[in-house]
Formats: structure tokens, sequence, C-alpha cells
């Protein structure tokens, strides 16, 4: 062979490898994988954008995905499959540019796709949620119509992110997602110990849920208060404190809550959902009434529960405002229920994210919120409840001052202790300063 000949075909196959590193322009960098109880979502990370399609197979049931001109940078068989439907990965390269992806499955689940572009925390992505089919719901019992039982008072809490979107991130690395999950975690804990009342969480692991589905979850629920948790964040390392927001229909309050507002909206846009709430069996201009009538009495409530909560915040953690702000979060756009979103502190900041990681100042921040709520709905209690039947017995509320024994309080108020204990969900006899207490009819 004649070194001319040599050098030619080294050439064609420098030229071959340029063409074939031309056809297959973007790479799956990883893969990585989020259950959720209704779904479990695939998330293909990409160094840009592809064509793709999904199809199912059965006997036994598969879900291939096909990506057109791209390549594989990573191990999609070492995935942690747990507590989802697929039971093995599966790859290989087909026409020497395309990649199938084989999802050996061990339900049916309905597939749906969609790819998302750069963010600010991510590049391109291929989203593949894997959506379980609805339970067969039981048959309702109708209780007798002659009994109006009376019901707990239904609080839905929502830890902010989750999954996909890992929120703002402090300066050693501390996730939002994780700041608020301790936070609501604690939350719930401390509001299912009272009889009175019934916590619900919107999401009840590390996975993402679009903002309005949020709000679905609580409406179902036939909530009567949404609060959302958040860990704020700023550009600057300098801004801490805790704030509460409520909704605005007439703009921000302060350029600070129009720019939160809009990060926090973004949220979907990293997560990556679609989906619109609707009056869709009413009339525009009637919608927009009926909205407007029940918006209005729901921001008077969201504001007075917000500014009980601050000031309770404040017994603990330095404010941010000293008054309750408003925006337009999505997240809190319900006309029939109070919502609020707390930003618990500025993760950005590097004092107050030591803190707010710290389990024990979580369970602090938890417990003012979940008093100033017991004492919003004391005052305030919503029909046919626990709390309305009480007070329409004279139940009354007392602040437990330094010195104060349960036993004490019992005695001067001329009460039962053990009934002392039922009605605030007291498992023994310990009280702190600043508690509130209800005190039973005599």
């Amino acid at each position: 062979m004649t070194l001319n000949s040599i050098r030619h075909s080294l050439l064609l196959l420098v030229l071959a490898f340029l063409t074939l590193e031309v056809q297959a322009s973007s790479r799956i960098n990883s893969l990585r994988i989020w259950p959720a109880p209704d779904h479990t979502r695939l998330v293909f990370d990409l160094s840009g954008p592809v064509e793709h399609r999904v199809f199912s197979l059965e006997n036994p049931n598969r879900l291939v995905i096909d990506i057109s001109d791209v390549r594989l940078n990573t191990q999609l068989d070492s995935s942690d499959l747990t507590n989802t439907p697929i039971s093995r990965v599966r790859s290989a390269v087909r026409n020497k540019t395309d990649l199938r992806v084989v999802l050996d499955l061990s339900q049916d689940v309905q597939p749906r796709s969609f790819l998302l572009r750069p963010n600010e925390q991510y590049g391109h992505r291929l989203v593949v949620d894997l959506v379980l089919p609805e339970k067969q719901k039981a048959p309702k019992q109708q209780a007798p119509k002659t009994i109006k039982q009376q019901r707990q008072i239904v609080i839905a809490i929502d830890p902010g992110h989750g999954g996909e979107d890992p929120g703002a991130i402090g300066p050693s690395g501390t996730r939002e997602k994780h700041v608020v999950w301790g936070i609501s975690k604690e939350l719930a804990s401390i509001i299912e110990k009272d009889p009175a009342f019934k916590p619900v969480m919107t999401r009840t692991g590390d996975y993402y849920i679009g903002l309005r589905k949020r709000v679905e979850v609580a409406r179902n629920a036939r909530a009567d208060l949404f609060v959302s948790v958040h860990a704020d964040a700023y550009r600057l390392p300098q801004p801490q404190g805790s704030s509460v927001y409520v909704l605005s229909q007439r703009g921000a309050s302060s350029e600070s809550a129009r720019w939160l507002a809009d990060s926090e909206n973004r949220a979907d846009l990293i997560g990556g959902v679609e989906g619109v709430l609707t009056l869709g069996d009413k009339d525009e201009t009637l919608a927009g009434v009926l909205v407007d009538l029940s918006m209005t009495a729901t921001l008077s409530e969201s504001l007075k529960v917000g500014s009980r909560v601050l000031k309770n915040l404040g017994r603990v953690n330095h404010l941010h405002k000293r008054d309750v702000e408003q925006a337009g979060f999505l997240v809190l756009k319900s006309p029939d229920m109070p919502s609020m979103l707390i930003e618990a502190g500025f993760i950005s900041n590097p004092q107050e994210e030591k803190r707010l990681k710290d389990l024990a100042y979580q369970r602090k921040l938890a417990q003012q919120i979940a008093n100033a709520i017991k004492d919003y709905f004391i005052e305030n209690p919503p029909p046919n409840t626990t709390l309305s039947a009480n007070r329409s017995h004279s139940s009354t509320a007392y602040t437990i001052r330094r010195g104060d024994t349960l036993s004490e309080i019992a005695r001067r108020k001329g009460v039962d202790i053990g009934e002392l204990r039922k009605i605030n969900g007291l498992n023994n006899d310990v009280i702190r300063v600043g508690q509130r207490l209800r005190i039973p009819s005599t």
C-alpha cells in the first residue's frame, strides 16, 4: 500500500467519524427517576434537543422510548427502580445513531412524554411520566341524614418544590426542598396531635407536583386552610428573616414580593408540568364575578391568619418584613380557601442556612406556625366542626405563663385535667410558656 493510499484511507476514516459525530448531535448524560404515589417520572438529561417517540408493548408489558440522533454517556441499567413499576431498563443502538430504551414493566401504565428547554437549574431534558391507573374507589356509605356529624378542621400543608425541582440552594449546598420538607413534616405531626384538626400533605415524598395540582389536592381534601412552606433566597448573602405572603390581585405590595412570586411561579418550568384550573362550566362573565366575590372574603381571612403566623414566627426568628406581604403567587390563587405562603428564612444567608437545616430549629418554627393556626381557628371555627361545637359551649383560650402547670390551670379554671388534656391533644402534662390552651366549658 502506497503512502498516498494510506493517507486517503485515514482521511476517509476521519470523515466517517466526523459524520457520525454530526449525526449523533446530542448526548444522554444521566437518567433520574422520581417515584410518586400516582406516577413515576423519568428524566433524561440531554446535551441538546432530540426527537423521540414512545409506545407500549404487551405480553409482557414494556414501554419503548426511541430517541433519534443521540449517544449514551451513562449507564441506564444501574438506576434505582425501588417503588416504581419498572423491573428493568434496557437500551440498544439502532441505525448507528438512534437509541432504543426499553422499560420492562410490572404493571400497566399510561405513558406521557415531553421535552423541556434549558433553565437556570438544568439543560435540555426529556421527561417520560408513567401514570398509574386510578385505583377502584369503594362506594361511599351514606351517613344518616338526620345526624349532622362534627368534622375536623383540615389544614393542607404544601412543602414547596421537591424531586426534579430542588428550589433554592444555600452556600453550603443545602437544598430548599429538604428544609421545607422537614418543617412541613413537623407541622403535620404537631397538628395531628390535636383531635380537632387534620393535616393533609400535598406531597408525601421527594417528587415534584405542579403548582395547580397542589391546590387541587387541598381542594379535594376540602381544606379549611392552605399553607405553602418555602425558604427564601436572594443573590446577596445579607438578607435574612421570615416572611408571610398572601395573594394580591392588584399587584405586589413590594418589589421583593413581586420578584419572589415570579421566582416561585417558575417552579413548573423546572419541575415540568402543564394544566390550567378553570370554571369551564360557567359563563365567562359569571365565572369572573363568582371568583371575585369569593376571593374578597378569602383574602380577608388569609390576611388574618397570616398575621398571626407572622407574629408567632417573630418569637423564633428575625422578621424580614413586619407585615404580611401580597403578590401574585400562582399556588395561592384558590377562591374557596384561605391560603398563605411562608418563607421560613433566607437559605442564601450562611447563618440562617445553618439554622434552617437544624431539626430542632425546624421543630420550633413548626410549633409557632401550628400555635398561630390553632389560635385563629379557635376564634374563627368553621361551621359543623369540633371547635365550633366547643365554642357554642363557651370554650375559651388561655396563654401559658411562666410558672404555670397543667394541674394548676385545671384547678383555677375548674375543669377536669383529663378533659383539658383531651381537648388540647396532650399526651402528658408538659406545657410551654406562650402555648395556647383551649379551656373546656365547666
